[in-house]
């Protein structure tokens, strides 16, 4: 596990560079015109992926003969044997279809969830705004933990600590409420006990990139929140996370982005599909 949690931080690191380049006209566009040019552009590249990984000529052959029982259902509605046979034919057909389909998926799977986790960076949360009310701020200790530490929070001249350190025993949780007062990317800071450890806030209006947690070593975490590297192995601190506002929108809001992602880049993919003569 250690490996891998070493093996996703590096990849996390290059995708972290690959994705300020390349997704930083997020800042300067509006959401609906961002999500849809990422949208059209990975539509087609996955389509260009999915076309030099199969076998194209025998997914062209698959479609022909599902096309021809299908044209012979219609030509033989009185033929119930027909009709039965040729049923049976695009029942198999449509199994052969999807198991070459199998190493394209494979291929993409990977480089497209690395994709949607420097995504959802700029679109799961928005930053918060210096009009906005106090932000909670939670800390998870380890489960192993016996004594308590010392707890501070250091949040320089542009953050306002509201309300903190307030510890809930029973969950090895520690709040805070703050307030930001400058706008820009600034450090949380906190001292516990000999360590010292920093969480990013961003704030301000539009886009900007942001995590709402750092992870620990949990590896799924470490996945979705890949902005920030993971506390490290022997803290006891499990992980730091922000509650961000979510973004108001059906198109590029929290949790509605990924929906409409999927959506538009199948259909960006379906529209490219005969000038790339792509048999799917």
């Amino acid at each position: 596990m250690e490996l891998l949690v070493s093996l996703v931080t590096i990849i996390n690191a290059g995708a972290n560079a690959l994705g300020s380049f390349f997704l930083s006209p997020i800042a300067l566009l509006p959401g609906w015109i961002s999500i849809n040019i990422i949208s059209a552009v990975l539509g087609v590249l996955l389509l260009l992926i999915f076309k030099y990984t199969s076998n194209q000529k025998t997914i062209s052959r698959i479609r022909d003969d599902i096309k021809a029982n299908m044209l012979a259902i219609k030509l033989f509605k009185g033929s119930i044997s027909v009709a039965f046979k040729s049923q049976r034919k695009i029942f198999f057909a449509s199994f052969k279809l999807l198991f070459h389909s199998i190493v394209p998926m494979l291929v993409m799977i990977l480089p497209v969830s690395f994709i949607l986790s420097q995504m959802g960076m700029w679109y799961q949360a928005r930053p918060v705004q210096l009009n906005d009310d106090p932000i909670i701020v939670k800390m998870k200790l380890n489960d192993g933990l016996e004594v308590w530490p010392e707890v501070t929070l250091q949040t320089g001249q542009a953050i306002q600590n509201i309300i903190g350190p307030v510890r809930v025993l029973s969950k090895k949780e520690i709040y805070w409420k703050i307030k930001p007062i400058q706008n820009g990317y600034n450090s949380l800071i906190f001292k516990v006990g000999t360590e010292s450890i920093k969480k990013q806030l961003a704030t301000g209006d539009g886009f900007m990139r942001l995590s709402n947690k750092r992870p620990g070593q949990n590896i799924a975490d470490i996945f979705l929140y890949p902005l920030e590297k993971p506390i490290p192995r022997d803290s006891i601190v499990h992980s730091i996370i922000i509650d961000y506002p979510s973004r108001d929108s059906r198109m590029y809001g929290t949790n509605w982005w990924l929906i409409y992602f999927f959506i538009a880049s199948m259909m960006f993919a379906l529209i490219f599909k005969p000038f790339l003569k792509v048999r799917i």
